[in-house]
């Protein structure tokens, strides 16, 4: 059996089970941050606050975040091996990528646990 290495699944049928999860923790939280809009009215920098200081609400955010890269880094790499042909190419793509999600998640925990 042939692995790819840079598959974050094991197959598409992983590839296809961990996008759709993620699509549904990303509408959750979609969701959620609506529902905050929806009911807090005016958003001053202590309501916000307030809102971020709630651990439920950081974990999601993190939870969001993995979700985003996970589905961002599936579908990138669908699209990359499908249209891009040059393996050099394809995989400096796949590595810019990679390091760009992973910044974003690190930035993404940074800033919402303020470490």
């Amino acid at each position: 059996m042939v692995s790819n290495a840079s598959a974050l699944g094991r197959n598409g049928v992983h590839d296809f089970i961990l996008i759709r999860a993620t699509a549904i923790v990303l509408t959750l939280y979609i969701l959620y941050m609506v529902g905050f809009f929806a009911t807090s009215g005016e958003v001053t920098w202590d309501v916000w606050y307030g809102f971020f200081s709630s651990s439920f609400t950081r974990v999601f955010t993190l939870l969001a975040l993995v979700s985003v890269l996970i589905h961002a880094w599936i579908g990138m790499w669908q699209v990359l091996t499908d249209y891009v042909k040059p393996l050099a190419i394809r995989l400096f793509l796949q590595l810019a990528i990679v390091v760009a999600l992973v910044v974003y998640v690190i930035y993404g925990f940074v800033v919402v646990w303020g470490v």
